[in-house]
């Protein structure tokens, strides 16, 4: 009598036999949904940067494109520079005036600002261009466990600004 207590509807074991079996699916799923987890904040946090990236390069644009007229172009370049530098400042990122971004000290990655001739536009024209180049695999911003392979080799961005 004992034993058919032990059983529930349709005979099926509800007692202390069952419990492992859930322990160990649980340790067998585990692993995969913390990755999962993981690799959606590193593809996350790889997009805020990017966007960044992309900001930063159109702020330094502007910043030099709004000096007043008659400003030096080494000026204008340092605004630009400036305005990079405040917009990447949250991710630890910065570009310095040899042309280097640089991450957490190091150089990670290109930044070039020049003052010169427009590619598109009336003839005469001067033009901020404002470049940046990381290469986001060999430099995350995150540890990546293994997911760095599946996000961008290179985030590379330019933005080009009339300033006269």
């Amino acid at each position: 009598m004992l034993r058919a207590m032990r059983r529930g509807a349709g005979g099926r074991r509800t007692g202390r036999e069952d419990r492992g079996a859930a322990a160990l699916e649980f340790a067998l799923i585990l692993p995969i949904l913390v990755m999962l987890v993981f690799g959606v904040i590193s593809f996350g946090y790889m997009l805020s940067f990017r966007q960044a990236l992309s900001q930063a390069a159109a702020e330094g644009g502007r910043a030099a494109a709004v000096r007043p007229a008659g400003t030096a172009n080494a000026d204008r370049v340092t605004a630009a520079r400036a305005a990079v530098n405040d917009a990447l400042s949250a991710y630890g990122v910065a570009c310095t005036s040899g042309g280097a971004l640089t991450h957490s000290g190091g150089p990670s990655g290109n930044c070039t600002i020049v003052i010169s001739a427009c590619s598109s536009g009336p003839a005469g024209a001067q033009c901020a261009k404002v470049t940046l180049a990381y290469p986001y695999r060999d430099n995350s911003l995150i540890p990546g466990l293994g997911i760095n392979a599946l996000l961008p080799v290179n985030l590379d961005y330019s933005a080009e600004v009339r300033v006269s």
